[in-house]
């Protein structure tokens, strides 16, 4: 999926989710490193711990692997402070960070009291701006968000931009203005479908754009055992089906009802009811989830469409466990393109 001529590496990412502590999150960010994965990204929800801390134990933890928030929003913190903080990673990391932003999720939000304007707008003015301040320069903001007179106390550096995107229009931005896009989504279907909108977006992308990359941004559980996998996969699945457009859920055949009494159980925070409503066609099409043989047809479906996958929450049952059969299923996934 890029403008240039692709490279033969298949990006190999991975979610790491900071429900754990910071000190947990730099041994398993060890592990996924010494697994294969070359970026990780740290998740970003309010009610977890913070991402940049997390990535600060990430960065001394490893010594190769690229490292950023997947993904941070630019309505809960200032477009300006989430730059500093990105380059800060970018600094204590020698230069492995990458910036992962998007829209945010609504609900979440709206929990908050913040309003979800004119998101796509939103999103590219704070990486437009992130990219100048990162540069050195002193900006002037007037738009979506404030910004007068700017700047960062950092020595310039460059960071590639990732936009978490599922709908036509962020993708085709991302498409056009960004490096890269974290597509959310596990289903070849939906992977389609998105290459389809990124190309009109790589249509109007200017000639020094440089590379472009699309990651698969997938929820992925893997296990010894299916039932245990697909078990394990209840709680991400909830929340990516209550928050699912109504075209997506048109695609697959998933009742609007169904997916509305999820998403009302989880505004209620009555999750394991949510969790429980959760059916064996929504795992199917919403999450990649079962043994190495099951993730590793899925994962190579996945890779007809994306240039890489970032295996995404929830992992699995077991952390260490589920980030090394996800990487042999990688292995085997890669290898048979």
């Amino acid at each position: 999926m890029t403008n240039d001529t692709p490279t033969e590496e298949t990006t190999r990412g991975i979610e790491l989710t900071p429900e754990h502590s910071p000190e947990r999150m730099g041994e398993i960010a060890g592990v996924a490193e010494r697994e294969g994965f070359d970026v990780a990204f740290a998740s970003s929800h309010y009610f977890n711990r913070d991402p940049f801390v997390a990535l600060a134990r990430m960065a001394e933890a490893t010594d190769s692997m690229r490292l950023g928030p997947g993904i941070v929003n630019p309505y809960d913190t200032h477009p300006v402070k989430l730059a500093s903080q990105a380059a800060t990673i970018d600094e204590v990391s020698d230069g492995r960070g990458v910036f992962g932003i998007g829209a945010g999720d609504r609900s979440a939000l709206s929990n908050l009291g913040y309003e979800h304007e004119r998101p796509l707008r939103r999103v590219l003015e704070s990486f437009g701006v992130a990219r100048d301040l990162w540069a050195g320069e002193t900006i002037t903001h007037e738009g979506t968000f404030t910004a007068r007179d700017a700047s960062l106390n950092l020595e310039p550096r460059e960071l590639p931009v990732y936009v978490g995107a599922q709908g036509p229009h962020m993708l085709r931005m991302s498409a056009k203005h960004a490096d890269g896009v974290l597509i959310n989504a596990a289903h070849p279907d939906d992977l389609e479908w998105a290459a389809g909108q990124l190309e009109k977006g790589l249509e109007e992308r200017s000639d020094d754009g440089g590379e472009f990359e699309s990651l698969a941004f997938a929820s992925t559980s893997v296990a010894a055992d299916e039932d245990a996998a697909r078990e394990a996969a209840r709680p991400p699945v909830a929340f990516i089906v209550g928050g699912a457009a109504e075209p997506v859920l048109d695609r697959h055949d998933i009742d609007r009802e169904a997916a509305s009494e999820i998403s009302e159980a989880v505004e209620n925070g009555d999750l394991g009811e949510a969790f429980e409503r959760v059916t064996p066609r929504m795992i199917d099409h919403f999450c990649i989830a079962g043994t190495v043989d099951t993730v590793t047809d899925r994962f190579a479906a996945a890779l007809e469409h994306v240039d890489g996958i970032v295996v995404g929450s929830p992992l699995g049952p077991e952390l260490e466990d589920s980030i090394e059969r996800a990487s042999e299923a990688l292995d085997r996934a890669t290898s048979s393109k």
